[in-house]
């Protein structure tokens, strides 16, 4: 699966620099959506037709919220440390970790609290995190566990990264994932400043 991915990129790229016209970019945005949305409905259908996924999550219960909890503390624990090298501020650092992936919200968000450069930074940590999470996500549900999988996504599990899981795991874990995904979504906007105003 990684390597589909990475011949994937390599492909686009060559493409788009020896082959593709310059004014295709304009509708890149639009295909990538529409096929980004086609692969969720897909995952949807298959966690729709097996309704033994839903019973399993009932019985886990609250055990569900371990996941997310767990991504929280690790991103947070992870920017404290990489703020801590860098020599950054670690209300900062915290404020760039808790965009968990979602490079254009925290991105924006810390643009207009600090400055642009901060919201560079941002941009440029969540999408590198994405970029990871794309580049491990079958690898750590192979050697590791199937769940380890949701961790590098962060709040790109229920969207972008989810077709990935839903290809390296099961329909469980795709749930999860889902959940996951949504609730990290959702403290985003609420993290990135409450964190930065942490002073």
């Amino acid at each position: 699966m990684m390597y589909i991915i990475l011949i994937s990129l390599i492909c686009g790229i060559l493409s788009g620099y020896f082959i593709l016209p310059e004014n295709i970019i304009s509708s890149l945005d639009s295909i990538a959506s529409f096929a980004l949305n086609l692969l969720i409905l897909s995952v949807g259908i298959d966690l729709g037709l097996n309704k033994e996924v839903f019973y399993k999550l009932k019985k886990t219960g609250f055990k569900v919220l371990l996941v997310p909890l767990s991504i929280i503390f690790g991103s947070l624990i992870g920017g404290l440390i990489a703020g801590f090298i860098f020599n950054m501020p670690s209300n900062l650092s915290l404020s760039i970790a808790s965009g968990f992936g979602w490079y254009s919200l925290s991105g924006v968000i810390l643009s207009n609290i600090c400055g642009a450069e901060a919201g560079t930074i941002a941009f440029l940590t969540n999408v590198f995190r994405e970029l990871f999470a794309v580049l491990t996500i079958s690898l750590l549900a192979d050697k590791l566990t199937k769940i380890t999988a949701i961790a590098p996504a962060g709040a790109t599990s229920m969207d972008t990264t989810l077709p990935l899981i839903a290809e390296a795991t099961d329909e469980e874990t795709v749930v999860i994932s889902f959940i996951n995904g949504a609730l990290l979504s959702s403290l985003v906007p609420i993290l990135v400043p409450l964190l930065y105003n942490l002073k």
